[in-house]
């Protein structure tokens, strides 16, 4: 992660970012949009959510996802549909390997993120994921991209001269 993407990303989250591993996934415009967190905080705090969505248009837009219900719909397909349950199963044991490749915090270990493997808690965590990944890893990351749309047909952030 180059100096340029640091400042990038604080900009995105409005505070210096911590416990960066690196850019996860890029926005077509050359931006980060999703960042890898170490599995504990500079400071010492584990810290569970390793896929984290700085990109500000991507977030605004997953945050209407979820005020629309869809995590509540999300969970209630779980409950009714095994291959789902177990495509989601799959998901949360990717990214649980994918956090132990940054390292290894006995305190979260086996808890992965945004309700995975039995609910949907999050929403900007399993896009997060799916961005990352690549579709085909998280089902219900996946939706949300498509629903999402081409989030990124403008920049996240003016650049230098204020321009978009």
């Amino acid at each position: 992660m180059s100096a340029a993407d640091e400042a990038i990303i604080g900009q995105q989250l409005g505070r210096e970012p911590r416990g960066v591993a690196g850019v996860a996934w890029r926005c077509p415009c050359g931006k980060p949009g999703v960042i890898a967190t170490e599995p504990r905080l500079p400071q010492g705090t584990p810290f569970p959510t390793t896929y984290y969505l700085t990109c500000p248009r991507a977030t605004s837009a997953v945050s209407t996802l979820e005020a629309s219900g869809l995590m509540a719909d999300m969970t209630e397909r779980l409950a009714d549909d095994p291959e789902l349950a177990a495509d989601y199963r799959a998901a949360h044991e990717s990214y649980l390997a994918d956090r132990a490749r940054l390292g290894e915090v006995p305190e979260i270990e086996g808890i992965s993120a945004g309700g995975m493997p039995t609910r949907v808690k999050c929403l900007h965590v399993l896009v997060g994921h799916s961005l990352a990944k690549g579709p085909g890893v998280n089902p219900l990351g996946d939706e949300a991209v498509a629903l999402l749309g081409e989030f990124w047909t403008r920049p996240c952030l003016e650049d230098d001269q204020g321009e978009q």
